[in-house]
């Protein structure tokens, strides 16, 4: 499958991260924590297929990707950066593997917290919050994404991090099994993991050393 679908607006998130809201296909579906391939559909371009996950829910009236733009190469994501409203994306296939299976620790580094943003808006929606938490690492306080969405997200225990700097009201420390001791304790619940693939390697191998189950542990494949 594939859908040429328009560019509805923009929208800041952070200095690098914005919202791109498009149009939605009659009929499409998609359940919160999935992605899709997407292409610019312009001459050059159309070939070039990048994997974002859907930030919006099932009920809005349009679709939304939360996007970090890299402007360290000239790829995809550089290239959006230059879009505006009216310019049109290819959409493919829906997939994907991390989904909720229930109440337990999500563990994001960087933009690697897009996955958790439609499940954890699914439950604020539906007032399932209580039992999760948010971990979440930065780089620095302006880096963090929707901070003000999850801190007012009622029942979300949330833990923001950053290794950077030193920040009011913010850990200045590593995600690590010293982190994990102190920060988590209980290691029989679920664990939700998205970043950048050395953290994630790492977490995994991390987490199971500290007792979490291998079936608990649910991360991007």
């Amino acid at each position: 499958m594939t859908e040429s679908v328009e560019i509805l607006g923009i929208e800041d998130v952070t200095h690098n991260v914005r919202h791109y809201r498009l149009e939605k296909p009659e009929g499409f579906v998609f359940q919160p924590g999935q992605a899709t391939e997407v292409s610019i559909d312009k001459d050059g371009w159309r070939d070039k297929k990048r994997p974002f996950t859907f930030t919006s829910l099932a009920e809005w009236p349009y679709l939304e990707f939360t996007i970090k733009s890299y402007h360290d190469h000239p790829g995809v994501t550089d290239r959006l950066s230059e879009l505006v409203p009216g310019d049109r994306l290819i959409l493919r296939d829906v997939w994907g593997t991390i989904t909720y299976k229930g109440p337990g620790t999500f563990i994001a580094g960087g933009a690697g917290v897009t996955p958790f943003i439609a499940i954890l808006r699914r439950l604020n929606a539906d007032g399932q919050l209580k039992g999760n938490r948010l971990i979440f690492s930065n780089k620095t306080s302006r880096d963090i994404i929707l901070r003000d969405e999850f801190e007012a997200m009622a029942g979300l225990e949330r833990l923001f991090t950053v290794t950077g700097e030193k920040a009011p009201g913010l850990l200045n420390e590593r995600i690590d099994t010293d982190f994990l001791k102190r920060h988590v304790g209980d290691f029989s619940g679920r664990f939700y993991v998205c970043g950048p693939d050395p953290m994630v390697k790492e977490l995994r191998e991390t987490l199971e050393k500290l007792g979490a189950s291998t079936e608990a542990v649910t991360f991007e494949k």
